[in-house]
Parts: C-alpha cells; sequence; structure tokens
C-alpha cells in the first residue's frame, strides 16, 4: 500500500513539475475550418497584415506557422498548426504562450479565468469570425482533370507578391486593351494569367499577363508589351468566384486535391478570368477558370 501511494504521489509530483517547467505553451485553442492548409495559411498572414504589432516569425511549410503579437506590454507567441481532415476541411491548433510570464500563468490557469485567457480567447475569434467571412465571399469548384487553353497572346511580365496579382493586372488591363486596338490586333479570348515561378516560402510569384490574340506575321513592336505561343498541357481545373484578389485560394485547393489523389503538379498555375474586376458587380458572379498543370510523364 505505501509502494502504491508513493508512486502515486511521484507521478503527481513528476506532472506538475512537468506542467510547470517543461510543458511548453501556456494555452491552447482548438476549432475547425471548412478550407484548406494553405488557404488558412494565407488567412492567417492577411490577418496578421492588420495587426497594428502582429509578426510572423517562423513557417513550416503551410501546415505550421509562428506568429509574435504585442498586445499592451506583453508579446505573445502564437503557434498554428494545421492538420487536413480532407480537401475542404481542416483542424487547427493554437498554442499562445507569454514567456515573461510563464510561471505565473501555469500557476493561475488551471484555477480561474485569467486576463491572458481572455484576451487570447478574443484574439483567436477576432481571426476565427474574419476567416469565416473571407470563405463566405469566395467560392471554389474543384472540376477535376482538364486541358490548358492554347494561344497565342501579347503580355506583359510582371513579378512580386501574390497578393499583389490584381493590381497588376488592373495596372495593365487598359494599357493592353489600348495598344491592341491601336495595333488593330483581333483579341482571341479572356485575359489570363501564365504563373513561372512561385516561392511558397516567400508567397511571390513571376507571372505573365496575357491577352489572346489573333496571330499574325506582321505584329508590331511594343517597348512593354511581348508576344508568344502558349501551348496546352493536361491539368487539374478549378473553377474560381469571388474577387482576384484571393483567387490564388483555388491553388491550394487543387494542391490538396492533388495531394489527395496521389497526382504530381507542376506549381506554376494558370488562371484565365471572365469579368473585368474595374466594372465591379456582385464578386461572387466573377469567374475565374484555374489550371494546375500536371508534371510530364517520362
Amino acid at each position: 500500500m505505501k509502494k502504491a501511494i508513493i508512486a502515486i504521489v511521484l507521478i503527481l509530483v513528476l506532472g506538475i513539475l512537468g506542467y510547470l517547467f517543461v510543458y511548453p505553451y501556456n494555452y491552447q485553442v482548438n476549432f475547425e475550418a471548412k478550407t484548406n492548409p494553405g488557404t488558412l495559411n494565407q488567412s492567417i498572414k492577411s490577418w496578421n497584415s492588420s495587426l497594428e504589432n502582429g509578426e510572423i516569425i517562423a513557417q513550416d511549410g503551410w501546415e505550421h506557422l509562428e506568429q509574435k503579437i504585442v498586445q499592451g506590454d506583453s508579446t505573445y507567441i502564437y503557434t498554428w498548426d494545421i492538420t487536413p481532415i480532407n480537401d475542404s476541411l481542416s483542424k487547427v491548433k493554437v498554442r499562445i504562450d507569454d514567456k515573461e510570464n510563464d510561471l505565473p500563468l501555469k500557476l493561475a490557469v488551471p484555477f480561474k479565468k485569467t486576463d491572458f485567457e481572455i484576451r487570447t480567447k478574443a484574439t483567436v475569434k477576432e481571426f476565427f469570425d474574419l476567416m469565416n467571412s473571407h470563405l463566405d465571399e469566395i467560392r471554389v469548384t474543384i472540376d477535376g482533370k482538364s486541358i490548358t487553353p492554347a494561344t497565342y497572346v501579347a503580355y506583359v511580365p510582371l513579378k512580386g507578391l501574390q497578393i499583389e496579382k490584381a493590381r497588376g493586372m488592373m495596372q495593365y488591363y487598359s494599357l493592353l486593351t489600348n495598344r491592341m486596338i491601336k495595333y488593330d490586333v483581333e483579341l482571341n479570348g479572356p485575359p489570363f494569367v501564365e504563373v513561372t515561378e512561385w516561392n511558397t516560402k516567400t508567397d511571390s510569384i513571376h507571372y505573365n499577363f496575357c491577352f489572346p490574340i489573333k496571330y499574325a506575321k506582321d505584329l508590331p513592336e511594343d517597348p512593354i508589351i511581348k508576344y508568344k505561343r502558349i501551348t496546352s498541357k493536361e491539368a487539374i481545373k478549378a473553377t474560381y468566384n469571388g474577387n482576384y484578389i484571393t483567387s490564388d485560394r483555388a491553388w491550394y485547393a487543387l494542391l490538396q486535391y492533388a495531394e489527395d489523389n496521389n497526382l504530381e503538379v507542376e506549381k506554376t498555375p494558370l488562371e484565365s478570368f471572365f469579368n473585368n474586376p474595374n466594372m465591379g458587380g456582385d464578386e461572387l458572379n466573377w469567374r475565374a477558370d484555374i489550371y494546375m498543370p500536371l508534371k510530364a510523364k517520362e
């Protein structure tokens, strides 16, 4: 009996010591999100950029982020771990730590609701509500295997962050339109973006903003506009509805679909746009066809 009591006491003591001095965080919030890890990753970063004192300090793939948030005279570390459940549902664990007040918080949290707990729960809820509002404003439908468009194009090469892509399109939309009219070049379909390089660590891209045109031997030379032929490729396709600023949400949905179906893809998406954002209107009625090319079979 004495040995059993001693063993129980040792277990309790070790458990308390482990909680106080080894347990790596002060509080944890769990929730599910009706989207994929890539979209969650981008949503966290977008929300972070809106904070006055938020900073992403580490990232491991799309499924692990570390964020520093300064609130008042306290500095909190938010560790986000995202686990996909299926192609449209993810489980999220948010671990929050205040290194400066680690021991007092661990002593207080099990016994009373602290200001730290109230503040961190409110902060995560703020993100949760904004994320759901964003998901209500977009729609991504996976269409399956397809073929990318083949056409001759007039294009402008651009580069920047993913979130700046729509700004680049709007900047050059009128220029391309006016030049094609000036040069009497016949258009041959909706404009599209051809991503040629995607750095998933920095969320930056190199891309061509393209206007499909009818090929002609005497296409005029221009200091800004280039010409080339684009050939078709086997791909997986999604239909995106929403503001074109966040059309890359379909990229992540296609990558998740590829992973779930054991498909090898090239991370060089192509987006074909059927609405002019300058004309406004209900953004859920804006449509873009998004393609993720499959790797060529050897």
